[in-house]
């Protein structure tokens, strides 16, 4: 006889069973905690809506299309003072995407650098290395950025008392006066004999891989992309020259006057000091970054390399790199997302960026607090979002391919 014959049935036993079950019981806990999220956030919604009434303030985004009534010395776009607060936001998010896109390229060539140099053989340039990164990952970001605005942009000489660059153009405490870029008849032909350059390394690169891949032979793509994207324009440029009777690109220098320089690209001493903060401080996580992708090669892909006679350079550039690449995408994306959201210290220095003008001025004059941080934060969520698919694609071109 079974002994499940013999012992009494519990009532009730068959309504708990299910409970037994771990894909139930899982389901009734993410159920549980979506109603938690949404309970919460409801909450959060009623209650700010509640106090909002309660002090008399609307809410609502056609405020954006009123005119902002203040002036912004730096921006990209044309801007007045009688322009709306929407045309203030994308002065904000232009001048934000300018120093943060430039300043992850200068991270990164700074952070590559230093983080090979890092492991010279060279003791002076290893030790250099070595107390750059320690130096500077170490010291607040604000404090750099004081550092470089106070301690050495506000240090320049006065106005009419410009260091001057030469081919770079002036300096001085109102900032970099830079050479200015003249466009003439026939710049659209430079430009698309830049492209077509571009396209067709893309294209030649593709094709002397699958080369190399069948028969083992090495294409010289950099002389060949080099002629493509430097000699095809300037091939373009004199032919746009003797065809309009004028050159297509030119350069207007600054020059020295009493009341400061005059013509000329005037980048201000704000937005330099932002980059240079940004850009070292950054590089020096990079470096470390850099560093640890190189040590997980196997040191055996470098004595195999120098086997088949490729010389320390070659090996570096063509075998090292390649694979370390694997290791040192994903790290590097969260410098460069953490880049772009530093870049909001820009207001300790009254750099017009988006949280400057945007969540701070233009906030200030309406106090519609929750409109315009809402953008804000909607803002920096879709420029991590689209940094981050944009590496994660290319850190899924370079991986390993099974066969």
């Amino acid at each position: 006889m079974a002994v499940q014959d013999v012992l009494p049935s519990r009532k009730g036993s068959s309504g708990f069973s299910a409970l037994n079950d771990q894909r139930v019981r899982g389901a009734i806990f993410q159920v549980l905690l979506i109603v938690a999220i949404v309970s919460f956030a409801w909450w959060i919604i009623h209650n700010t809506a509640a106090n909002l009434r309660a002090q008399g303030i609307g809410f609502g985004f056609g405020i954006l299309r009123d005119s902002a009534g203040f002036q912004i010395n730096q921006t990209l776009i044309d801007y007045q003072e009688t322009s709306s607060y929407v045309r203030v936001y994308f002065v904000g998010l232009l001048n934000t995407l300018l120093v943060s896109f430039i300043g992850v390229i200068l991270a990164t060539i700074i952070g590559f650098i230093v983080g090979i140099s890092r492991l010279s053989k060279n003791w002076v340039v290893a030790r250099a290395a070595y107390v750059y990164i320690e130096v500077l990952r170490n010291i607040p970001l604000l404090l750099q950025i004081f550092i470089w605005y106070f301690a050495v942009l506000r240090l320049l000489p006065a106005k009419r008392d410009a260091i001057d660059l030469g081919p770079f153009g002036l300096l001085n405490i109102a900032g970099w006066y830079a050479p200015s870029p003249v466009l003439g008849r026939g710049f659209a032909l430079v430009v698309a004999a830049l492209v077509i350059g571009i396209v067709a390394t893309f294209v030649l690169r593709a094709w002397a891989r699958r080369r190399q891949m069948a028969t083992g032979e090495i294409f010289p793509l950099f002389r060949v992309a080099l002629a493509l994207i430097v000699g095809l324009p300037l091939i373009a440029y004199f032919v746009a020259g003797f065809t309009f009777a004028n050159p297509p690109f030119s350069l207007e220098y600054p020059t020295p006057g009493n009341f400061g320089p005059r013509g000329g690209l005037r980048v201000f001493p704000e937005f330099i000091g932002l980059l240079m903060a940004l850009s070292f401080y950054t590089a020096s996580f990079i470096a470390e970054i850099v560093r640890a992708g190189i040590l997980a090669v196997p040191n055996g892909q470098t004595e195999a390399s120098y086997s088949l006679g490729l010389r320390p350079g070659h090996t570096l550039r063509l075998v090292v790199i390649p694979q370390a690449m694997r290791v040192i995408i994903p790290p590097l994306t969260s410098q460069y997302l953490n880049l772009t959201k530093n870049s909001s210290l820009a207001v300790a220095i009254a750099y017009p960026d988006l949280v400057s003008v945007f969540a701070g001025t233009a906030l200030n004059q309406t106090g519609r607090a929750v409109e315009f941080i809402l953008i804000t934060m909607a803002t920096y969520l879709t420029i991590s979002l689209v940094t981050s698919l944009f590496m994660n694609w290319y850190n899924r071109s370079v991986a390993l391919v099974e066969r």
